[in-house]
């Protein structure tokens, strides 16, 4: 294994405010990124600002995947954090990003647990 941990920190941009701001959609979206990843989820926990937002997290056996929405913005940042190398964050931000019809997503990708991060360029990405 080359790296403790991968680490997907996603921005996304001009996405569907209302499916920034149903927390049921959200958990259901996120539960399943973490299991079309190959990911085991341990634990979930949501919550629903007033008057808008969401903010969670699904704890999986190899790490976690968090978001915190603000549909007033069509914004969320999203965090998919992955131990070994089994599972791929990539292919559950890449759900995510579709599931909340994201048009602008920017990545950045980072090894954790083998020395200095390496911050890399953001990769920015038109999604439609």
């Amino acid at each position: 294994m080359d790296t403790m941990g991968r680490h997907i920190i996603t921005e996304l941009w001009e996405c569907n405010p209302d499916k920034l701001n149903d927390i049921d959609y959200i958990e259901r979206l996120f539960v399943d990124a973490a299991l079309r990843s190959g990911a085991e989820v341990r634990e979930v926990a949501f919550h629903k600002f007033a008057p808008h937002g969401v903010s969670g997290v699904v704890i999986i056996s190899e790490s976690h995947l968090t978001i915190h929405s603000f549909p007033e913005h069509g914004y969320a940042s999203v965090d998919v954090f992955t131990c070994g190398d089994r599972i791929d964050p990539a292919t559950a931000s890449q759900y995510i990003a579709e599931g909340l019809d994201a048009k602008v997503r920017e990545d950045v990708k980072l090894e954790r647990g083998m020395g200095p991060i390496r911050v890399p360029e953001a990769q920015v990405a038109l999604t439609k």
